[in-house]
């Protein structure tokens, strides 16, 4: 019975420590202010590639010209999976924008899954190569999901730590389109 009891308080706060988190990340990507902005002669954006699900090699710099939001997610990540069917919409949405999903698993792992999880929107597959880059892009914490908002030119804009939602990155879009278009 005294097992029985453990077992109820960790899954309790368990719960409640995820609970926590989820909000407190949903919070901090609201309150974030913007990444420093990079230029496109300082940034790696353009100079990384990686395999789709066919494993042909896929430069970002095929969509310099657009503003890029750039998901890197993972089979396993809970959050990861729930924003997909919102990031399709919106790819769907805003023909002026390329959402690119990154998965940091391996090839045949993503092919796996989105065969399942269909998605509107590019995705490659980088495995280690893609924490590395995420890395790069300002995610020292390793936190997945973690999306990166590219301006035209290839400079790093804003970036958000875990679940983000269509209204967190209009915020951060519809000026940059606006923008982009003026041009």
């Amino acid at each position: 019975m005294q097992s029985y009891g453990r077992l109820l308080i960790i899954a309790l706060l368990s719960g409640l420590s995820g609970w926590f988190l989820f909000h407190h990340t949903l919070e901090t990507n609201k309150a974030e202010a913007p990444a420093a902005v990079t230029t496109s002669a300082n940034t790696p954006v353009f100079n990384a590639s990686f395999p789709d699900l066919n494993g042909k090699q896929q430069p970002l710099k095929q969509w310099q010209g657009k503003v890029i939001v750039l998901n890197f997610w993972a089979t396993w990540c809970p959050p990861c999976r729930e924003e997909m069917p919102e990031l399709s919409a919106m790819q769907q949405q805003y023909k002026d924008i390329v959402i690119v999903g990154l998965s940091t698993d391996d090839l045949e792992k993503t092919k796996e899954f989105i065969k399942t999880a269909p998605v509107s929107y590019p995705i490659l597959a980088g495995d280690m190569e893609a924490m590395s880059f995420s890395e790069t892009l300002g995610d020292d914490r390793g936190i997945l999901p973690y999306t990166v908002i590219i301006d035209t030119k290839g400079a790093v804009v804003k970036t958000f730590f875990g679940r983000i939602n269509q209204q967190i990155l209009e915020e951060t879009l519809i000026p940059l389109l606006k923008v982009s278009a003026s041009k």
